[in-house]
């Protein structure tokens, strides 16, 4: 079976630019006011903005809530789950 067929859904629905939901989440490497680091199943995903907040966080489903200033939404080139042998730096530095 093709490996894009086998992977969970990752959707992203941003609200004005100052909410939004994503989906298909693995795991929050790190967040703060000014970035949020996520790990998706398309790939490690940086929102970069100001006054960022994780408002809801469910990893059970694969989801997160984030409100903010949203600025940017950047994906890096790197698969997403499965990867967990490399360290954070490496992945995103590829």
């Amino acid at each position: 079976m093709d490996e894009k067929q086998t992977q969970g859904v990752h959707k992203v629905s941003l609200n004005n630019r100052n909410s939004g939901m994503i989906s298909g989440v693995s795991d929050v490497l790190s967040f703060d006011v000014n970035e949020i680091l996520l790990e998706t199943e398309q790939g490690m995903l940086m929102v970069k903005g100001s006054e960022l907040h994780v408002k809801r966080l469910t990893l059970e489903k694969g989801e997160v809530d984030i409100e903010g200033s949203i600025d940017s939404l950047t994906y890096s080139n790197n698969g997403g789950k499965g990867q967990k042998n490399e360290s954070l730096l490496g992945r995103l530095f590829k």
